[in-house]
């Protein structure tokens, strides 16, 4: 049966992540997102499930810990904020060039540089434009809420496992540190190495025994071996856009203008869309729940209803560029947006709905 419990978003992912069978994390402590070692530290998930939960002495440490575990087909996470992220992603290009599943968490805070420790939503760009060197996406899912930060983590290295890619759950301080209820799932076992070696032999580093190597590597010297990789992963992520892509619609069916956003903006943006209709505007929200793959055609369907759309961020204005790219023009689209860690409210939200696109 699953358990009803008051928890902080970082607790419920950590407690998801031992919940749903991960076999390793491995990590470095950086705020706003400490909880989740902390967490998985008090837990001593290696009593509880054999899960192992490292702390390793760097980012980058962590992240290449993470590239061997994840070689040998473990079901392994880790997670930071976004300066520790800046260090992960020549690992993260790594995992991606070597199609290895693997689940990485983004609590973010404010930047550029150390930035804050408050929330933000200024990492889209480093986490649905590649982010690290090479031709490569990565799948992001965007939490709006503790019960989110929970039930991602499974469906994240599902994923993961799918596409035999990396997964990252993009969350932000603001998700991170607030207290929800939040319905965990049932206690999965691991899976044995006798399963995983039936399941993933074919490509994992299980042991060489009776079959021929198999190598884990990013690096083709051949031009042509090279190109070939990178026409597979393009692929991929053609088949995540048919078959994985995520999307809410709010209040859309009648609406005259449209607000996106994701996260915790969206959560504050449909207490705006509830302003807005209290004073008569038809608003309706769209809630892109996965990132890359992004909700283009929707959008480019929505655009032919609606006079105009307000792109809601905690940034400077980064998903604004993608709405712009997926609508074609069709309808004025302008952003909204607070940074530095202070949050917009939804008062604020409805006044730039009325000031920039209604007018």
């Amino acid at each position: 049966m699953s358990e009803l419990k008051l928890m902080k978003g970082n607790e419920a992912l950590a407690e998801a992540a031992i919940r749903c069978g991960a076999d390793a994390y491995f990590g470095y402590p950086i705020t706003p997102q400490t909880e989740v070692i902390e967490y998985l530290m008090t837990e001593q998930p290696e009593k509880r499930t054999g899960m192992v939960v490292l702390q390793a002495e760097s980012e980058l440490a962590a992240i290449n810990m993470v590239y061997g575990a994840a070689s040998t087909g473990k079901r392994v996470m880790t997670s930071s904020s976004s300066p520790g992220i800046s260090l992960k992603l020549e690992g993260i290009s790594y995992l991606a060039g070597a199609e290895l599943p693997a689940v990485i968490v983004n609590v973010v805070r404010g930047g550029p540089g150390l930035g804050t420790i408050q929330p933000s939503q200024a990492d889209y760009f480093q986490s649905v434009k590649g982010g690290g060197h090479g031709d490569y996406k990565l799948y992001v899912l965007a939490p709006s809420s503790v019960q989110e930060m929970s039930d991602f983590v499974e469906d994240a290295f599902d994923i993961a496992f799918k596409y035999r890619a990396p997964v990252l759950i993009l969350s932000d301080g603001l998700i991170g540190q607030m207290m929800e209820k939040v319905n965990l799932k049932d206690q999965k076992e691991r899976m044995s190495n006798e399963e995983l070696i039936e399941k993933y032999g074919s490509w994992a580093t299980t042991g060489k025994k009776g079959r021929e190597r198999n190598i884990i590597t990013s690096l083709d010297l051949q031009s042509e071996k090279m190109e070939a990789r990178v026409h597979r992963l393009m692929k991929k992520y053609e088949q995540m856009e048919k078959e994985d892509l995520r999307y809410e619609e709010i209040l859309c069916d009648d609406a005259e203008y449209l607000i996106v956003a994701y996260g915790s903006s969206a959560r504050i943006s449909q207490k705006a869309v509830e302003l807005a209709r209290k004073k008569g505007i038809k608003v309706g929200l769209l809630r892109p729940i996965t990132l890359f793959p992004f909700p283009k055609k929707q959008l480019f369907q929505l655009a032919d209803q609606v006079k105009g759309i307000l792109s809601v961020e905690l940034n400077m204005g980064q998903m604004v560029e993608d709405v712009k790219l997926s609508v074609e023009f069709k309808v004025p689209v302008e952003h909204f947006g607070r940074t530095g860690g202070i949050i917009h409210t939804p008062e604020e939200i409805l006044e730039a709905l009325e000031q920039k696109i209604i007018k």
